[in-house]
């Protein structure tokens, strides 16, 4: 029966959780990294950046013209390594992190997390404290103070849900100009259907589904488990404090101060349940550690206020190790980073951090390849000479328009032949093909079997790439 009600637990209609304020150091820490996030996610596309041939917006991803422009770095289609390695560097920095210090990315910095504070922060600033907020749940849509206060607390949870869809669309399009031309009808449909979809979206991620998201959405709070050492930090409640041999009680006369509570075997936890209040996922944190628990430290905060107020020591709810927990007197608690997985995953991220910076700042200003026509492989003409053609692609990256000219090493004079094209005018983000042709008479192509063309940019940066001859096939 009792498996049976566990596997029916997903099925059954759940009260909406409205979360308690409370203040502390997470809580401080939380709020600075919801304003920072919003502030860099909402102001990015307006930020101004000038730029010789492009809008003059500081982060810009140009679909159309296939250029992707962050400050003063241009992105092309070709540095998709670029992209793959962020993502890998990503996925173990979250790795590294969950094995330091458990889940505590979702609880501060995954955008989930950051929009559900901000739309509960809203809630709460229209219609009260928690009590207050789940008395109006319960009262009828009749009562007009419950449709004022929740329609305009719905009301505003559109706006800011419309307002982050519309700023997504923005990186990807001038913002002065999308702005105008958004609310005078004539952008593109891609736009409204994007705007209308990710409204949609943030508004049912952060007002309505919340930590169902966390809970039953993201894969990350069911496979975290395996990234989980015995050592990593995690939100704990210390049982053995809290609970004494006699259980929580609650701060009653008879039981009031800590050695009236000793005496009788009970425990530091005066059962208050704040920590549950507190909590945006709606666990109780002294059932022990669960998967639904998205390490916010809120719980934490609310803890160390009772302990204050009853003048006893703080971090009866604490980040934690078990191992820590385990021992008959639980160490000051530290990071345990001093093991072949977190070191190797610390590695791993310093290595792709360089490499990635170093190629960034050495690559050359132009892409360039040079391909010979096979078809035929090469051409005895009419005099004996013998003729090779060759496909050189070349692509500006440099930020700004350059002039490139290209030229041989190891053939004689007048051999290349590259009709009006020894020098060629290109744009930024733009790509030009020339095709060249290579003549040798018979003495000299058996000569030759290799040389390099040489292309040179009017900055002075010089590529040599080598290449055949071919007499015979």
């Amino acid at each position: 029966m009792d498996n049976q009600q566990a596997g029916n637990e997903l099925y059954f209609k759940r009260a909406p959780i409205a979360p308690r304020s409370v203040k502390g150091a997470f809580r401080r820490f939380k709020s600075a990294i919801l304003w920072l996030g919003f502030s860099v996610y909402f102001i990015l596309p307006w930020l101004p950046w000038s730029r010789p041939d492009a809008p003059s917006q500081a982060v810009l991803f140009d679909i159309p013209g296939r250029r992707y422009y962050i400050f003063d770095l241009t992105v092309f289609p070709q540095d998709i390594f670029w992209l793959a390695l962020l993502l890998f560097m990503a996925a173990v920095l979250l790795f590294f992190a969950t094995a330091l210090v458990g889940r505590a990315f979702c609880g501060y910095f995954c955008f989930q997390t950051l929009w559900t504070d901000a739309f509960i922060w809203i809630e709460h600033w229209i219609q009260g404290e928690r009590p207050r907020r789940i008395k109006l749940a319960r009262e009828p849509w009749s009562n007009s103070e419950k449709l004022l206060k929740v329609g305009f607390t719905r009301l505003v949870w559109a706006a800011v849900s419309f307002w982050t869809a519309f700023t997504f669309v923005l990186y990807f399009s001038h913002a002065t100009e999308m702005l105008g031309s958004f609310f005078s009808g004539e952008a593109a449909a891609a736009a409204y259907i994007t705007i209308l979809a990710l409204s949609l979206t943030t508004y049912l991620a952060a007002g309505v589904l919340r930590e169902h998201v966390c809970t039953f959405i993201c894969p990350y709070g069911r496979f975290q488990s395996v990234m989980y050492d015995p050592e990593t930090l995690a939100v704990h409640y210390d049982k053995r404090r809290g609970e004494g041999q006699s259980g929580r009680i609650a701060a009653r006369k008879g039981v009031r101060t800590h050695d009236e509570r000793l005496a009788q075997g009970h425990g530091d936890c005066v059962d208050c349940g704040l920590c549950v209040q507190v909590c945006p996922v709606g666990i109780d944190i002294r059932d022990g550690l669960q998967y639904k628990c998205i390490s916010c430290g809120l719980c934490v905060d609310a803890c160390n206020t009772i302990m204050d107020k009853m003048s006893w020591d703080r971090g009866l709810v604490r980040y934690d190790s078990e191992v820590n927990l385990s021992k008959p007197i639980p160490a000051p608690v530290k990071l345990h980073w001093k093991s072949l997985k977190v070191m190797g995953y610390g590695l791993s991220l310093i290595l792709m951090t360089a490499y990635l910076f170093y190629d960034m700042t050495h690559r050359n200003s132009f892409e360039h390849s040079i391909q010979q026509i096979r078809q035929p492989l090469f051409v005895t003409l009419s005099d004996g000479s013998i003729r090779n053609r060759y496909q050189i692609r070349l692509t500006n990256i440099s930020g700004g328009e350059e002039r490139y000219r290209i030229d041989t090493r190891g053939l004689p004079e007048g051999a290349l032949d590259l009709g009006n094209f020894r020098e060629v005018s290109i744009k930024n983000g733009r790509s030009v093909i020339i095709q060249a042709n290579v003549k040798l008479d018979q003495v000299r192509a058996e000569q030759i079997d290799n040389f390099d063309f040489v292309i040179q940019t009017g900055s002075g940066e010089t590529v040599v790439d080598p290449a055949r001859f071919f007499t015979r096939h």
